[in-house]
């Protein structure tokens, strides 16, 4: 065999038996080659849908909820892998954690096709976070964003406001009544009042 031969049989060398192997590796010290690591296969593109599909709308991704660690993201690819929802994470669409290149310090978005979204709210009620960012004393000051507290997206719709002004103290003070728009959750809460 030549060099580019025995090279080639290098990069499929675990098909080879054990008595192979170790014949293979003496020639290629012998020769002095350096056996190159493939590249790993990058993956498959997702198909576009033509906006004229009827499935467009079922197609578009839907962000459910933003990541902070590698610990957050396995857990949450663990759980929509069990639930067998197909997800995309950050910028690059990765399909899986170790195939995304985004920094999840910064917070890496996590979203489905908008079809899967149902499931994936099931999904993400036993979704706990580990590293949620604290907020810093500047963004307290600011105007305040109003998050849904199962997955925390900010795609939040405010829906009413329940209940009568309070004209004692001894009433019940108005509530908010919002809804996730990621995730389909709703709560009510007191909400935040400027003076």
């Amino acid at each position: 065999m030549d060099d580019g031969e025995l090279l080639a049989l290098a990069r499929t060398k675990s098909e080879l038996t054990e008595v192979a192997q170790g014949a293979l590796g003496d020639e290629i010290r012998q020769r002095r080659l350096k056996v190159e690591p493939e590249a790993a296969p990058a993956p498959p593109p997702i198909p576009e849908t033509p906006t004229d599909s009827p499935y467009y709308e079922d197609r578009q991704l839907v962000e459910i909820a933003t990541v902070w660690s590698l610990a957050d993201a396995l857990q949450l690819q663990r759980l929509l892998d069990q639930a067998a929802i197909p997800f995309f994470m950050g910028k690059e669409k990765a399909t899986a954690v170790d195939a995304a290149t985004s920094n999840f310090a910064d917070g890496v978005g996590v979203s489905v096709m908008s079809v899967g979204s149902p499931w994936a709210r099931q999904a993400l009620q036993y979704y706990e976070p580990l590293n949620e960012p604290k907020p810093t004393p500047e963004e307290e000051l600011g105007e305040v964003a109003v998050r849904c507290p199962k997955c925390h997206s900010e795609d939040v719709i405010f829906d009413e406001l329940v209940g009568e002004p309070a004209t004692t103290e001894k009433d019940y003070p108005q509530q908010f009544e919002w809804t996730c728009g990621a995730c389909g959750y709703r709560w009510k809460d007191d909400g935040v009042v400027g003076k």
